[in-house]
């Protein structure tokens, strides 16, 4: 695969599977009962989609002069994404007498799913040749 095509690859398969997830993700909240959004999931889908992309296009843009630091760089990002939970999403759920599964979800199926597919990319980045 070029590696322009890569990028806009990882953003179209990303934007897709973020908003099939959302949808899901509503269908069920509509189906238990829950109101639309209540447990900030617009929000956590909107920054999970923020931080996974900016964190893979830094990967990209760096690809050829830290190719032996990728791995760290993007160890960098995970932990960037848990300090964003604990500063963001985290006193809000403590708010709450108990963390439902509802507000479990909100935060960590859109980061697993950004961070499959950053997992995914990051692989594919690496074993692009140099000189692509």
């Amino acid at each position: 695969m070029r590696t322009p095509g890569l990028v806009s690859s990882y953003l179209i398969s990303l934007i897709v599977a973020l908003l099939i997830s959302l949808w899901l993700h509503l269908l069920w909240q509509n189906y238990v009962g829950l109101e639309r959004g209540s447990d900030m999931l617009y929000l956590s889908y909107s920054v999970n989609f923020l931080l996974a992309t900016g964190i893979f296009v830094l990967l990209f843009l760096l690809r050829k002069r830290y190719k032996h630091q990728i791995g760290f760089i993007y160890m960098g990002g995970s932990l960037l994404k848990f300090l964003v939970f604990f500063l963001l999403f985290y006193p809000g759920y403590r708010e709450d007498a108990m963390v439902t599964r509802s507000e479990f979800g909100a935060f960590f199926v859109p980061y697993l799913l950004c961070l499959l597919f950053e997992t995914v990319f990051t692989a594919k980045i690496l074993l692009t040749k140099p000189e692509d």
